[in-house]
């Protein structure tokens, strides 16, 4: 096992991870409606910049999470759960845990569990009420 060193790392992190979430029977439709296939590469690209700019505090990442989380739980017809960012977690955890040690590991699991949360409340408050569960 190696530790977390630098953007070709977390690269492989994204990679990996967004591998899992494409063939995932509950996230997957999700992701793969909303994502084009031709659009995957400029979108694990953008969400490696995010994961550098949160792991090494690298001003990379432009952009607003909060709002495409919105917009797809809208698209969903306001069904997105808890259980889809637990299963989200679930392999994050798993993909670091095959690939990395140490410190920024821990860092990027504790970060990914404080932004599930985060975004499932921002979704949740940005329903219409008689959404709201």
């Amino acid at each position: 096992m190696k530790n977390i060193e630098d953007r070709n790392d977390v690269n492989i992190l994204v990679n990996t991870f967004y591998a899992k979430i494409r063939k995932d029977e509950l996230l997957g439709p999700i992701f793969n409606v909303h994502i084009p296939d031709e659009k995957w590469p400029e979108h694990l690209s953008k969400l490696t910049d995010f994961w550098e700019t949160n792991l090494f505090g690298i001003a990379k990442f432009k952009g607003s999470p909060s709002r495409k989380h919105v917009n797809v739980d809208m698209n969903m017809d306001y069904s997105i759960e808890q259980t889809h960012f637990g299963k989200w977690l679930q392999l994050w955890f798993e993909t670091i845990d095959e690939l990395y040690e140490g410190d920024l590991a821990r860092k990027a699991k504790d970060s990914a569990r404080k932004m599930a949360t985060g975004q499932f409340l921002t979704i949740w408050h940005n329903r219409p009420e008689e959404y709201k569960k």
